[in-house]
């Protein structure tokens, strides 16, 4: 799920310090332990702690911690070793995943090839598009692909329109838990199109509605025929998926509507979907395609047009910025799949990532069920979070590609040349909220730190309808981001 650029303002530690119970802090340098040992000098530290948690007064279990980025020195904890979801933090850890494995300048590759001659105009064989798990292609791209192929001069195709997208498994959805019609959790193949999302907009007309289903990005906007909606007289619930002959049924409460509106809903069938989408662009470039066919095995054949994504440091930047799913999920299949495990199902794939973490930093207990956060199976304390930090630090390569975080001066203004820099990732599902990443105070001593929040009992309660905005779930949220802030401000600004 995405989230804006947060700006956190700056706040004074009040009296009352040494009220409650310490929890316990740690010296020992995190690569010789991960159960930190306790110092006289840490007790104003771990009690001052212990008083914010509890003002913030939020159910469930919270726990943190803090370290020296460059000696892995633990500085503060509460319960370091306790496993909590990690939600869209998850994503940090697939950032260096798909980074130490397909290299910062790894580009994903979306082909159309011709399989027989191409003689005044006219193809002698198949059309086929290939996909190569790109999660960034939007249809716009795919009118680009459409443009190339013209330039190529190609009028007419005499045999099959084919698609291939087994560059990735085919999964239909990420979380299996979460609400039908949410956009964040569309499937994922080997061709993926606007994030897998199809756009849903409506206006009322006389008694009813016009609808419209459709691809579109900045330039093309074509209608599809993989999904359609139908509105019908009911309140609840809002919405309803099935699946027939191969298309996406939906059906929306007309009570929910008002005059007009529009939103993005998930793809089930994207390579489809895709296929379907460029079998329309090029007909606007004059190229008439058959309908398109499933191709099991990749072609050979000669490259007629080609799309590259952005380079991979790119595409995770904006990963990490916008908190995209399907991105997560693409980039960690992809990743699994270049270090040669056989990949059946996101949990295949994240157990890979988990292994990998353990052999990377000496993490044995993070357990992952995708590389998104989406799913609430994933576990990982904070002190695995920072020790994966920790080791990554040297490089620099993640904490570049982490999104700012701002202090605030006293009228609530971004203090973007404060000497204080955080860069960080959040994370958040219905009553679990995290935030990981690095901190350079003013004295140039930089930290690494993670915060996990987690009221999984209440989590557990919920039905189906009530993930989508659960009561009471967003004032929990606001509390736990509260703490987070008030935790990074104190360890930033040196005031514990």
């Amino acid at each position: 799920m995405s989230a804006p650029v947060q700006v956190w303002s700056r706040r004074t530690v009040l009296g009352g310090l040494f009220a409650g119970a310490a929890s316990a802090a740690g010296a020992e340098a995190l690569l010789r332990s991960p159960i930190p040992v306790s110092r006289p000098e840490d007790l104003r530290r771990r009690v001052e702690t212990a008083w914010m948690v509890d003002r913030a007064g939020l159910s469930g279990k919270v726990a943190f911690a803090l370290a020296d980025a460059s000696t892995g020195e633990i500085l503060q904890v509460r319960n370091p070793l306790l496993g909590l979801p990690p939600a869209s933090v998850a994503k940090a850890i697939t950032a260096i995943y798909a980074l130490e494995t397909l290299g910062q300048d790894h580009r994903f590759a979306t082909r159309v090839i011709a399989t027989g001659p191409v003689e005044n105009g006219r193809l002698d064989g198949d059309l086929v598009l290939v996909g190569g798990g790109d999660p960034t292609l939007d249809t716009d791209m795919l009118g680009d692909l459409a443009a190339q192929m013209k330039a190529a001069g190609l009028r007419e195709v005499r045999g099959r329109f084919l698609y291939h997208a087994g560059a990735l498994p085919r999964l239909p959805l990420i979380d299996p838990t979460q609400p039908p019609h949410v956009g964040y959790n569309p499937a994922i193949s080997g061709l993926n199109l606007n994030f897998n999302r199809v756009h849903f907009e409506w206006r009322r007309a006389g008694a009813g509605y016009d609808v419209t289903m459709d691809a579109r990005a900045e330039r093309y906007a074509p209608r599809v025929n993989v999904a359609h909606m139908q509105v019908v007289n009911r309140t609840a619930p809002v919405y309803t998926y099935s699946s027939k002959g191969g298309v996406d049924e939906w059906t929306v409460a007309q009570g929910a509507l008002g005059s007009g509106g529009a939103r993005w809903l998930p793809v089930r069938r994207p390579a489809v979907y895709c296929a379907e989408v460029f079998q329309t662009l090029a007909r606007s470039h004059g190229i008439v395609l058959p309908a398109p066919e499933d191709a099991d095995v990749a072609p050979r054949g000669t490259v007629l047009a080609e799309n590259h994504s952005p380079p991979l440091a790119a595409v995770l930047r904006d990963m990490l910025k916008y908190s995209t799913n399907m991105t997560a999920e693409a980039v960690g299949l992809s990743a699994t799949l270049a270090r040669g495990a056989a990949v059946a199902s996101l949990p295949d794939s994240a157990q890979a990532m988990s292994a990998w973490l353990a052999g990377r930093t000496g993490t044995h207990k993070a357990r992952f069920v995708d590389h998104s956060g989406l799913g609430d199976g994933s576990r990982i304390s904070a002190i695995e979070m920072v020790r994966a930090l920790v080791a990554v630090a040297p490089s620099g390569q993640l904490r570049e590609l982490l999104k700012p975080v701002y202090l605030r001066d006293a009228k609530g203004q971004p203090l973007r040349n404060h000497p204080v820099r955080i860069k960080a990732k959040t994370g958040t599902l219905n009553f679990v909220s995290a935030l990981a990443g690095y901190i350079t105070p003013a004295t140039g001593r930089e930290l690494a730190f993670a915060i996990f929040t987690a009221d999984m009992d209440r989590r557990a309660t919920l039905s189906l309808d009530e993930r989508d905005r659960p009561e009471g779930g967003r004032n929990w949220v606001a509390r736990s981001r509260r703490l987070q802030r008030e935790l990074v401000e104190a360890w930033a600004t040196g005031a514990v």
